[in-house]
């Protein structure tokens, strides 16, 4: 069997060591965007090239005639690779163009859960440069959202895929209701939409979902932390960690979180093969936060997101070549997915000017001697050396899983496999530790009052 893997860091280093242990023994054929040693390193080929050559990579998948591919990043998902590489008769894990707007346009999926009466969204309105009205007008209309409906509390929502940097909150990245009306517009400049939501007071989390149309396969509920320095301060990041509990739970969700978060999942799931006309096949990704009366939905996502999956896959039990096939052929039921009972603290190596500059770039980083086995290391943008030596990029470098049977422990086996790495890098020491999830469990109690 071969397998295609679209790839661009720590995230497919994950996806490529669940596919590589499967009962199937597939050749994996990458396409990385960059010389990833853990990618490379379970490839049978690996090619470095962009992943947005769509040429090239029909021009490769034609070469190769691979089984299926596994699309991982955001920005190929969004452009339609699927759709490319089935006209040529290849089977993707990744849903088309069409679905994949759930990611790629804010504004489609606010439209769509509204169409469908999925009731779990802030308050929201979309603002267009196709609307018939003069930016002057645009911008006091922007102004009296912000003011008289949401009363100065809101976030911007650039209505394209970019890279995680589109979404500004009032308080955190803008700080007055000017400043929002001029995101607003720079959004409408850029990208021709932009969508604006009530800012909601609560606790996020993450709940993924395996989609084959109308059937849907939860993973455990996890949660990231974005922000770059330890008590969540700091410039936002791609992720600088995240946790998973035993129970495949969270400490600060009630169980009736977990429900709500599976039934909008599945209605989601539904809305797009009923809009689209197809089914959705791939990973649902839902960003949620635990509010006052329930949760909400933040937004989603078309991928598996990175973090979170280096803490799932980790204790992913299944066959995941079988789960792929199944996601292709529709055959995607509950008892092909099963996940060990324990519970997981994934915790970035980032050089030390992360996320604000790259001064550390081309500096040597050096792993630990032993790598023990209840821990997993994913290499995500280091770059390896004629001789071996891993060399920092500007990015997250390595995420480092610890497991265990409980979530203290899982911490404990992460810090200590992080304090092993040597070079100009650092981690979050307070991701998992039981102080910080204290935090989240009381700031929630608060609002629930």
């Amino acid at each position: 069997m071969k397998i295609l893997l679209i790839a661009n860091g720590a995230r497919e280093h994950a996806v490529a060591a669940v596919l590589r242990r499967s009962k199937h023994n597939p050749d994996i054929i990458s396409i990385c965007t960059s010389n990833n040693p853990g990618v490379r390193s379970l490839s049978s080929q690996m090619y470095v090239h962009s992943i947005m050559d769509f040429d090239f990579v029909v021009e490769i998948a034609k070469k190769e005639k691979p089984d299926f591919c596994f699309i991982g990043p955001d920005d190929p998902i969004g452009g339609g690779l699927a759709d490319v590489l089935e006209a040529i008769g290849i089977p993707c894990v990744a849903p088309k163009k069409a679905l994949a707007q759930v990611e790629s346009s804010k504004g489609f999926t606010r439209n769509l859960m509204q169409k469908y009466k999925i009731d779990a969204s802030p308050k929201f309105a979309i603002y267009s440069s196709e609307d018939g009205i003069s930016r002057d007008e645009l911008a006091i209309e922007i102004d009296n959202f912000l003011r008289d409906d949401l009363g100065g509390n809101y976030v911007v929502k650039y209505d394209a895929l970019k890279g995680g940097k589109g979404v500004k909150l009032s308080d955190e990245h803008l700080h007055s209701i000017q400043e929002g009306v001029d995101y607003a517009l720079e959004c409408i400049d850029e990208c021709g939409k932009v969508t604006i939501e009530e800012k909601l007071i609560g606790v996020e989390f993450s709940f993924l979902s395996f989609v084959s149309g109308n059937k849907v396969v939860d993973m455990p509920a996890v949660q990231d932390h974005k922000r770059a320095f330890e008590g969540d301060t700091g410039s936002n990041t791609g992720g600088m960690g995240t946790y998973t509990d035993a129970n495949h739970s969270l400490p600060f969700l009630a169980p009736s979180d977990i429900e709500q978060a599976k039934i909008i999942n599945r209605q989601v799931a539904a809305a797009l093969m009923k809009e689209c006309g197809e089914p959705y096949k791939g990973i649902l990704y839902g960003g949620y936060i635990a509010v006052k009366d329930g949760i909400r939905v933040i937004e989603f996502n078309a991928r598996f997101g990175d973090p979170e999956v280096l803490n799932l896959l980790s204790i992913l039990n299944s066959d995941f070549v079988d789960i792929c096939l199944s996601i292709i052929d529709g055959s995607l039921s509950d008892s092909l997915v099963t996940f060990e009972k324990k519970a997981t603290v994934c915790k970035y190596i980032v050089p030390k000017s992360y996320p604000d500059a790259k001064n550390e770039k081309g500096e040597l980083l050096t792993l630990p001697d032993t790598i023990p086995d209840d821990v997993k290391l994913y290499y995500g943008d280091v770059s390896e050396d004629a001789e071996g030596a891993l060399h920092l990029g500007g990015s997250r470098s390595a995420g480092v899983v610890g497991i265990a049977s409980t979530l203290g422990l899982a911490q404990t086996i992460c810090a200590q496999a992080c304090d092993q790495f040597k070079g100009p890098v650092r981690f979050r020491k307070d991701i998992g530790t039981s102080a910080l999830i204290a935090q989240r469990t009381d700031a929630l109690r608060s609002v629930r009052r």
